[in-house]
């Protein structure tokens, strides 16, 4: 039987206390798909490590397979394990919403990429290691033909593991089926994430511990800018039932608050007043927060989700502009947006938002347009970001001739060489950090200092290049 090690190549930065740092659930679905079949499994989550005990402790493993996620921000951190641990591992896996978007830069230091959800299909990888099968019958990969970097655990058996063609093709094999009932799906193997770290992270900066869950997979709608590369368009929902009793699970591990992080939480009204009912049935107790689409929440949810003990509901809101929200698909509007806010503030719910600044296709009068209204808003959190054309979106695509050459895998991944500068995005981005800052400190007395602050910077904003 093989020992897989998962690893999750997130290193904290030790200046920021980020109150969105929660354990990696893709990584603990996979690892009870493996228990569940007889497997031995650990988990690696880098977060709160030093990278040189993380390197050694994954190198002293002695795993037979490692996998190892990435989404853009950590692909050099997944990189840099692979280049440790291939000489070690038998076989290298790549996995997660880069390399299922984009699974090609990776093959020159992985086996293979897992294209998609990984639960069945480590399951067939590890049996391809077992009795040498064609791996070119396990949907959801992709592997260069020919490659012979794997001296894996079927050759001690006489058996190779990948057919030397005598070239370096890139094959995809066909996309795997997406699991459609997810109630039949084990809970995440939360013992094997660092949760006395979370619990002891969130309590000392936030007063509570909070952790995440997902009730469904997937958004059925089409946004720009946003990666579906591994649920895709597609949602599917776990009963109230199984939800609650894996809130239970994750309370029982001494959590007090759950982070709801389905990309549509709110998406189906009846469902969240049946979540919100049966929380209440249960006599359970805890905090909870989740991420809601604008046109999905009106007072009699709000107040439903505020009853059974809703703290904040986050909006992905992006623009405050029509014209650009068209330009991303994201299919609201603003005036949604502001109906949508104060339906949450009445019931007594605190409110966050994200938006997106300098998108293609802006103008300096969209940009300030977006400043006004969301400084404006009456927000508990708000989070201006510079637009991030992830491989795989149909923002991308629209923009890859025009990507910057220093674009990487930092914290400003894949920004762009198009209508406003990188220097004048990052101005866009702080001045809206400072009006927020304004209007919450001052309150009442905000608009006396707005008014001429806003004045000067969008000046200045104008006559950036």
């Amino acid at each position: 039987m093989t020992f897989t090690l998962l690893i999750y190549p997130y290193f904290k930065p030790s200046h920021k206390n980020s109150s969105f740092l929660f354990p990696p659930l893709g990584l603990g679905y996979i690892a009870s798909s493996l228990r569940e079949a007889g497997h031995e499994v650990d988990i690696l989550d880098c977060t709160f490590l030093e990278k040189d005990v993380a390197h050694s402790r994954a190198i002293a493993s002695g795993a037979d397979v490692v996998g190892i996620y990435s989404m853009a921000s950590m692909r050099d951190e997944a990189l840099r394990f692979a280049g440790l641990l291939a000489s070690r591992s038998e076989l290298l896996m790549a996995g997660g919403p880069q390399p299922s978007s984009d699974p090609v830069p990776f093959l020159d230091d992985f086996d293979l990429a897992v294209i998609g959800e990984g639960e069945e299909t480590i399951l067939e990888v590890l049996q391809h290691l077992e009795d040498g099968s064609d791996l070119g019958s396990i949907k959801g990969i992709a592997y260069r033909r020919g490659r012979t970097g794997v001296s894996a655990l079927s050759s001690r058996r006489g058996k190779r593991t990948l057919k030397d063609a005598g070239g370096e093709e890139v094959v995809a094999t066909e996309p795997r089926p997406q699991h459609e009932d997810l109630d039949q799906m084990a809970f995440p193997a939360r013992d094997l994430f660092p949760n006395e770290d979370y619990i002891h992270y969130w309590k000392r900066h936030f007063g509570k511990a909070s952790t995440a869950l997902i009730t469904t997979r997937g958004c059925p709608f089409s946004c720009e800018f946003c990666s579906r590369s591994v649920f895709g368009i597609s949602y599917r929902e776990r009963s109230t039932e199984n939800v609650l009793d894996e809130v239970e699970e994750a309370l029982d591990l001494g959590y007090d608050h759950i982070h709801f992080a389905d990309d549509v939480f709110t998406l189906n009204k009846d469902r969240v007043l049946d979540i919100c009912q049966k929380i209440q049935d249960r006599g359970s107790s805890f905090g909870w927060e989740c991420l809601g689409r604008v046109d999905s929440i009106d007072p009699t949810v709000a107040l439903a989700m505020k009853e059974a003990g809703c703290e904040r509901v986050l909006f992905g809101i992006e623009s405050g502009s029509d014209y650009v929200l068209g330009l991303m698909k994201k299919k609201i509007k603003v005036e949604e947006a502001e109906r949508a806010v104060l339906a949450a503030r009445d019931a007594g719910l605190k409110t966050g938002a994200f938006f997106i600044l300098c998108y293609p296709g802006e103008t300096d009068d969209t940009v300030l347009e977006t400043l006004r209204f969301a400084t404006r808003l009456p927000l508990d959190y708000l989070s201006f970001t510079m637009p991030h054309p992830l491989p795989g979106t149909s923002l991308y695509e629209r923009v890859k001739e025009k990507m910057a050459s220093d674009a990487g895998s930092s914290d400003e991944v894949m920004v762009f060489d198009a209508e406003f500068s990188k220097r004048k995005m990052k101005f866009a981005v702080l001045k809206g950090e400072v009006q927020f800052e304004i209007r919450k400190r001052l309150g009442r007395g905000a608009p006396q200092v707005l008014g001429p602050f806003e004045a000067l910077t969008d000046e200045i904003f104008r006559r950036m290049k």
